[in-house]
């Protein structure tokens, strides 16, 4: 099997983390979507070549490293918690592990994503392992509680223990033009992660415009942001490529003004092996190879390894296998 594209070598090394800018409203009253344009560069990702046998296994252990493993329910517990981290530890059955000679790879997800309420469980059950907890913090998934509280649930989340701090913006504040509000508040919420890495989340199904969705992005990065991350997963329209290609590009334009690398994370819908398989081929085309490791690329996904195990256990056997042979919690 050809394991370039899984070699997990750290490329985070050397990597400088957005330490934020001031806003610039000039730059940002600039920034313009072709929604057209951006549909059609989506119809031809992923379409123009695909990925087969040993090199598409590849490609998908690859994808399990770039996840965040899950869960966002109003009925979790912390026996499931400590399921999905039972998961994480081993994200792929031991039997398909061996029979693709990978078990040196130590492959694992990016992340463990919770609620505020199962950090310190998470952080528990992870312990001994490199797997980081991210929280949802800020209010998830409507962001609308006073900004003292959204702060205050941060500031607990990370004296808990998470690494990563996934956080909501105010959606109105972008549909009313509040740049500067918008800019005041991530960058709050950016000095209450302290050393924590944060990920904002735009809920871009609700932005209204594509070029709403490119300044949000923009003034998330002006603030701080390490990532941009689509949704909460709870919206009606969660990650889509035309979306996701405005706010690549932004992060693109960002890097070549600032030098500053930004990750992305689109979160929501995406369940098939496919679909991560093509948005790891716009992450490629738009960005490069560098933006295919976890400091810079993340999947938000609860069943999305669900379906990577099924078509590994085809790549391999030739032969389906039901999903409830790969249980997750």
């Amino acid at each position: 099997m050809s394991l370039k594209i899984v070699d997990r070598q750290s490329h985070a090394t050397g990597h400088k983390r957005n330490p934020g800018f001031p806003l610039d409203l000039d730059w940002v009253e600039r920034v313009r979507m072709n929604r057209s344009a951006l549909e059609r560069r989506a119809g031809t990702i992923g379409a123009r070549r695909s990925v087969k046998k040993d090199h598409q296994l590849a490609w998908l252990l690859k994808a399990v490293s770039l996840m965040d493993l899950t869960t966002l329910n109003s009925d979790d517990t912390q026996g499931r918690v400590e399921r999905l981290c039972a998961k994480a530890r081993n994200p792929i059955r031991a039997d398909l592990v061996e029979a693709m000679g990978v078990k040196k790879l130590g492959i694992t997800p990016a992340a463990v994503c919770v609620y505020h309420n199962f950090v310190a469980t998470a952080v528990k059950a992870l312990e001994g392992t490199n797997i980081p907890v991210a929280a949802v913090s800020t209010a998830f998934p409507h962001g609308l509680t006073p900004l003292k509280i959204r702060l205050a649930e941060i500031e607990a989340s990370v004296e808990d223990g998470a690494k990563e701090i996934d956080i909501v913006i105010e959606r109105g504040m972008v549909l009313s033009g509040d740049w500067q509000g918008l800019y005041d508040q991530v960058r709050a919420m950016r000095a209450a992660c302290g050393e924590a890495h944060i990920k904002t989340i735009l809920g871009t199904g609700e932005l209204a415009t594509l070029t709403n969705v490119a300044k949000a992005s923009l003034v998330c990065m002006l603030a701080g942001a390490d990532f941009i991350k689509t949704s909460t997963g709870k919206e009606k329209t969660n990650a889509t490529l035309p979306t996701s290609l405005a706010m690549v590009r932004m992060i693109r334009w960002f890097h070549e003004q600032t030098g500053i690398e930004i990750g992305y994370k689109p979160a929501g819908g995406i369940s098939k092996a496919k679909d991560a398989l093509t948005y790891m081929a716009l992450m490629r085309e738009e960005l490069g190879r560098n933006w295919l490791e976890p400091h810079l690329f993340r999947f938000g996904a609860s069943s999305l390894l669900t379906d990577i195990e099924r078509q590994i256990k085809h790549g391999i056997t030739g032969h389906y296998a039901a999903d409830y042979r790969f249980a997750m919690a």
